[in-house]
């Protein structure tokens, strides 16, 4: 992720970044995923039932493509060069857009929207990230990610 002077950060907006590396999406990360989170619904762990449905085999969970955003994001867009620490601050908006089948790759590619200041040594920027599926024209998810930096 560049860091760049925060004097500098309005001329990110709306221009398109590098993509992050790419993340293979497989049976054992979609299976660690549903036991932190318990939910055990078989299109995502029985791949026998799975092969079955219109997807023809399992699928990550939506919320394991939303959670690989704090990987992404980190290497695909930019900070503040004074920030301290960052800070998951909300999403204004979140669509999942296609399935992601098991075996795929996934990578993250964000869009500088927005920079505001919301006190003295804090600034809320708003990204638009992409999920990209490899091989794939239409993202898994769109989302608005909303960041707060801490600056010195």
């Amino acid at each position: 992720m560049p860091s760049v002077p925060t004097e500098e950060l309005s001329q990110y907006i709306d221009k398109s970044l590098d993509a992050s590396a790419w993340v293979l999406i497989d049976q054992d990360r979609i299976n660690d995923f549903a036991d932190a989170t318990l939910d055990y619904q078989f299109i995502h762990v029985d791949e026998e039932k799975a092969a079955q449905t219109p997807f023809g085999g399992t699928i990550a969970h939506g919320y394991l493509t939303m959670s690989l955003i704090s990987h992404f994001l980190p290497e695909c867009s930019v900070v503040p060069e004074d920030a301290v620490m960052g800070i998951n601050y909300g999403s204004d908006k979140i669509r999942f857009l296609q399935p992601v089948p098991v075996n795929s790759e996934l990578r993250g590619k964000a869009t500088l929207r927005e920079v505001t200041e919301k006190a003295p040594g804090q600034l809320l920027l708003k990204n638009e990230i992409e999920i990209q599926i490899k091989g794939e024209d239409k993202p898994a998810l769109v989302a608005e990610i909303l960041s707060l930096f801490i600056i010195q």
